[in-house]
């Protein structure tokens, strides 16, 4: 039950916040919006106010905002309504609307975290020598090291910070250390012999090899309060930071760093919303502030049939002072419905083998 709230919460929340980009620009370059929809499919329920059916549909794995002369086969309006037709504004106001969606799955991490800095402080993390996780099998975990243990020295060398640990590791050189921990008010000596070996980064990249004796440190946070400025500019920095692992992580997919098969569905996204939910709203936040970057993102590719694809053709009709034909224009939305139902398969097949493996 709590998976398929917070999957409904989540996602409905930032379709609602995309589709309403749309409408808002619509309605500001006097666009006649036909129909707001929350979903695919069979309509729920709904309710039309003015020119706008407003509706809530069944399959809520998306949504659409249908406006007045949008589709290549209906531009051709009555003279009279051309001032309310889509087709019939310049490049710049359609423009302005198609980017309006994914622009706002921008500024809606960035209002999120900023309300949620200003009133509950920024998280900033206490550098610390309380150990958080002890790989298995790790050095550490061969010496007796456990979670919760606080380092105070290294061969006899204070430790005040993480990186103080770290500078003993390395300086070593593979010779076995005196680590001494507090545990439980109580200091316990020991003896940990580093190994020299690769480690991955986050995406599965080998690093240049290193002394490691397998351990993490413990997250532990301070909030601070910094006002509004401050909220508003680590906001943005949260936001921003998403936007560049989101980016990051799409070409290393292309490089075939970080295989497909870790590409995530539907399916994926409701396990994580569950967890997350689990773990606080706070987490769940956090969450959808990455999963509504991703869809600004996802949204910006230039596939027909996304808004980077829409986008794409408005970027050739100004350079060509005139559209895309017709038939130019039906055969890239076809084509670009196949390669997005592939990768819908795709990532149910994938979702389907996760939970079968797991």
């Amino acid at each position: 039950m709590t998976t398929a709230f917070s999957f409904i919460l989540v996602l409905g929340l930032l379709i609602f916040v995309h589709e309403l980009g749309h409408f808002l620009f619509a309605k500001l370059f006097g666009v006649r919006v036909l129909k707001f929809s929350l979903g695919f499919g069979p309509k729920l329920f709904g309710k039309t106010v003015g020119d706008t059916e407003y509706v809530v549909s069944a399959i809520p794995l998306g949504g659409f905002v249908k406006m007045y002369g949008e589709n290549p086969d209906e531009q051709d309006v009555p003279k009279e309504e051309r001032e309310i037709s889509f087709a019939h504004k310049s490049v710049g106001q359609r423009f302005g609307i198609i980017f309006a969606g994914p622009a706002f799955n921008f500024v809606f991490p960035v209002v999120m975290f900023f309300l949620l800095f200003l009133f509950s402080g920024t998280p900033e993390r206490i550098d610390t020598t309380k150990i958080g996780n002890v790989a298995p099998d790790s050095p550490a975990a061969m010496a007796g090291m456990v979670e919760n243990d606080v380092i105070i020295s290294i061969n006899g060398e204070p430790t005040d910070s993480w990186d103080d640990i770290l500078h003993g590791v390395q300086g070593s050189r593979g010779e076995p250390i005196d680590v001494i921990v507090l545990r439980e008010d109580a200091q316990k000596k020991l003896e940990i012999q580093p190994k020299y070996e690769s480690v991955e980064n986050m995406f599965g990249e080998e690093l240049e090899p290193r002394f490691i004796i397998g351990i993490m440190p413990y997250a532990e946070f301070n909030y601070v309060h910094k006002g509004p400025i401050g909220a508003f500019t680590d906001a943005c920095k949260q936001t921003w930071g998403y936007v560049d692992l989101t980016v990051t992580s799409i070409v290393k997919i292309f490089q075939q760093v970080v295989p497909a098969s870790e590409l995530g569905g539907p399916i994926l996204i409701a396990q994580i919303a569950g967890q997350q939910m689990e773990a606080g709203w706070v987490n769940l936040l956090y969450f959808m502030g990455l999963l509504s970057v991703n869809l600004g993102i996802l949204n910006l590719l230039p596939i027909p049939v996304l808004d980077g694809g829409h986008l794409m053709f408005l970027t050739i009709e100004a350079i060509r002072r005139k559209p895309l034909g017709e038939r130019a224009q039906i055969i890239a939305q076809q084509i670009g419905l196949a390669l997005l139902g592939t990768l819908m398969i795709f990532v149910f097949y994938n979702d389907i083998v996760r939970i079968l493996t797991q």
